[in-house]
Parts: C-alpha cells; structure tokens; sequence
C-alpha cells in the first residue's frame, strides 16, 4: 500500500474507527512536491474515495478533484513552515477541542507536560486564537509562530498536527487526544508534572520540539 492516496484513505479510517473524526468533521491531506491531496469538504473520514481527493498547489489554486475542504489554508501553513512536513490531520475530536476551550497552559502549548509520550511524540502544542473557520489570518498566524512546532489547537475548534509521514500525523493526533482526556479527567486538582529537565531530555531524545527546541 504505498500509494499515497490509498495510505490517506486508511489513514481516515483508522481516525473514524478511534471515534476522532465524528460525522463528516475533520480534514486529511499529504504533500507530493509541490502539491497537495486533500479530502473533499464535507468528506467522510470513515469513507474516503482516495479516487476523489482535491489537489491543490501550495498557493491554494485548486487543480483537479472535487471542491477541497475550506480549512486547506491550515495545512499550507505547515506545509510552509517545515519542508520535511508530507502530512496534516486537522480533528474536532471531543477532548481536544474541549481543552481548546480552556485557558492555555502556556504561550507556547495549551497543554502541560503531563505524560513523556505527549512530549515525545507531539511536543509543545499552542492555542492559536479563535477564527471562523477557513480563515486565511488564522493559517497566517499559525504559519508565523516564532518557535518549533508539530502541533496547534485552535481555540474553540480542535487540533491540527503535522508528520513527515501521515502514520506519524495519526499518531501525534491519536496521543493528542489521550493527554488531553487526561488532562480533563484530572479536573482542578494539581498534578505532577514532567520537570523542564525531564521535558528536555526527552525532546533532546525523540528530536521533539519542546521549550526552547
């Protein structure tokens, strides 16, 4: 299974079957040089035609397929931001975007270090500010963050993660969305945190960006 447009279809289908991608929310896409697949808007996670996939430049010109999702702004931010990125999952998955409802943590993730497979495998995770979705200024934003980064929560909406390899954007969303019902699970008590030394060594470690990397 190594074409691209098939190994996106699965990926959607394991998301859907994790009940990550309720309905028809959420948005998929994978980079070829200098283009873009992308699921169609309004499509299924749960049943995609990878025959019937958007393709777009990374200027956004719409060049074959059916009409894309209006959030591809999102994942041509970080397909800009970082060359190496080939995929982006974009979720409304339950926990995280109720986290993306609640004050960040810090400037630099809404979410703290509460487990080493949240630093290791998604690492420092900001809330970009609330637009409507689709917004151009909010990928902009995101786009321009002035630190390294793999991963977002759009505030009110849900996350956004990239990978150099769509296995890798499913998984960093798959632990995104752990860390954050722990996070929700453990409510107003305080629990312990990783230390910036034990963070550090761990993103030093897994090449994680985290803190000052």
């Amino acid at each position: 299974m190594n074409d691209p447009r098939t190994h996106l279809a699965a990926a959607g289908a394991r998301l859907a079957a994790l009940g990550l991608s309720p309905g028809s929310s959420g948005n998929l896409s994978v980079r070829l040089d200098d283009r873009v697949l992308i699921t169609p808007t309004g499509a299924d996670l749960a049943a995609i035609d990878p025959g019937r996939l958007s393709v777009l430049d990374l200027a956004g010109t719409h060049l074959d397929g059916p009409s894309p999702s209006k959030e591809f702004p999102l994942h041509s931010a970080f397909y800009r931001r970082d060359t190496t990125t080939r995929a982006v999952v974009h979720l409304h998955a339950r926990h995280a975007t109720a986290v993306s409802c609640l004050p960040p943590w810090s400037p630099r993730s809404a979410i703290p270090p509460l487990t080493p497979y949240f630093v290791m495998r998604v690492g420092q995770t900001p809330l970009v500010p609330y637009a409507p979705p689709g917004d151009a200024a909010q990928a902009d934003a995101l786009e321009q963050l002035p630190f390294p980064l793999r991963a977002v929560l759009l505030q009110n909406h849900g996350p956004v993660l990239a990978g150099s390899t769509m296995a890798r954007a499913v998984d960093a969303a798959v632990e995104l969305e752990e860390v954050s019902a722990l996070l929700l699970a453990l409510g107003e008590r305080s629990p312990r945190l990783l230390t910036s030394d034990e963070a550090g060594v761990l993103a030093r470690k897994y090449d994680s960006p985290w803190g000052e990397r």
